[in-house]
């Protein structure tokens, strides 16, 4: 029904737009009440002219706009265009005036070969053609330029849905990268932790291959992935590490791009422990009706810079694309770095 509806619009258009113009006569006509009947049978009279060719000149518009200005003005050039359209208008005045002799001869009082007559009538015609040549070519050039339009934002559109698709195809290799370092970190310390562990990561696993799908999910089910991630954590580090996961989500819950802020806690657990006294990660969702906000803080260590491997710093160069794509106006990222804390804090307007 949509696209039925998007195919039968431009025809109803031009349907209104025609019948407006073969209107023309009738609401410019003379009051019927206070002018003579030779003036209301002189106004019928050239209305039925205006009318009877104006409907003949409806395919001389459509080859105007249809044929010359694609066909010759846009791929053989103004000059050759120019001559077409005059041969094109030479021919148009004769057909008229055969269509005059033959059809208003005894509809007009003295005939249609009266010269004076005659010769304002061929006027009009050749006015009718240039109006009709005006309003195509305006329609024509404008057409094409809405359309030139929607094609580039349909293009953008396709481009930018493409580029999101090869960001979210990152973030699950790159999950599963770091978790894997995780279990097998766990198997040389805690070999008996590695069966609940890897029960925990399936369940993960679930999610990301089921849930993930659609291009929004329910902050309630991304609050569930972000907690079983953080008991998978609390699994391997045990007490060694403090972890302090609060929320506030609102009876009625706002949707979410999927493991847009799983990044964030991944990288709080990659350099919020180690080599650290106390090592403490904080993280905090609230939503409201208003507003989507997250943040992150974990204590930082002051030991040597390790060397990153290629995959480092994927997962928060690609949430920040992922951002300026699905929120490009509507989200604010603030990243706080001091000598012993790191903090983010992501904030998303609902619309």
């Amino acid at each position: 029904m949509a696209i039925n509806s998007l195919k039968l619009r431009p025809i109803l258009l031009h349907i209104f737009f025609w019948m407006c113009f073969l209107a023309i006569p009738i609401l410019l006509g003379p009051n019927t009440n206070s002018s003579s009947a030779e003036d209301v049978q002189r106004h019928f009279q050239w209305t039925m002219f205006f009318v009877v060719f104006g409907i003949h000149n409806i395919p001389f518009f459509y080859f105007n706009t249809e044929f010359l200005i694609p066909k010759i003005f846009k791929t053989r050039g103004i000059l050759l265009y120019l001559l077409c359209l005059l041969a094109s208008i030479v021919f148009m005045v004769w057909y008229h005036d055969q269509l005059f002799d033959w059809f208003f001869d005894d509809f007009f009082e003295g005939g249609g070969r009266g010269g004076g007559r005659r010769g304002g009538t061929s006027l009009r015609i050749v006015f009718q053609l240039l109006f009709v040549v005006a309003v195509g070519i305006s329609y024509r050039f404008l057409s094409d330029n809405i359309q030139e339009q929607e094609s580039k934002k349909e293009e953008e559109k396709e481009r930018l849905k493409s580029e999101l698709s090869f960001l979210r195809s990152q973030i699950s290799p790159h999950f599963m990268f770091n978790v894997l370092n995780s279990v097998v970190a766990l198997s040389r310390r805690k070999p008996d932790m590695v069966e609940p562990v890897v029960i925990k990561l399936s369940e993960l696993m679930r999610y990301m291959i089921y849930e993930t799908n659609d291009s929004k999910v329910n902050i309630n089910k991304e609050f569930v992935y972000l907690e079983s991630y953080i008991e998978l954590q609390k699994l391997r580090f045990g007490d060694d590490i403090s972890i302090d996961f609060k929320s506030d989500i609102c009876k009625t819950p706002s949707s979410i791009e999927p493991m847009l802020l799983i990044p964030f806690v991944e990288n709080a657990f990659k350099h919020g422990v180690g080599m650290i006294e106390n090592p403490t990660i904080e993280i905090n969702l609230v939503d409201t009706p208003a507003n989507l906000i997250f943040s992150v803080r974990n204590k930082k260590g002051k030991q040597i810079e390790e060397k990153k491997d290629d995959s480092s710093g994927i997962g928060l160069a690609n949430v920040r694309r992922r951002l300026e794509l699905l929120y490009p106006d509507t989200h604010t990222l603030s990243i706080h770095e001091e000598a012993d804390r790191y903090q983010i804090e992501l904030v998303i307007k609902h619309s």
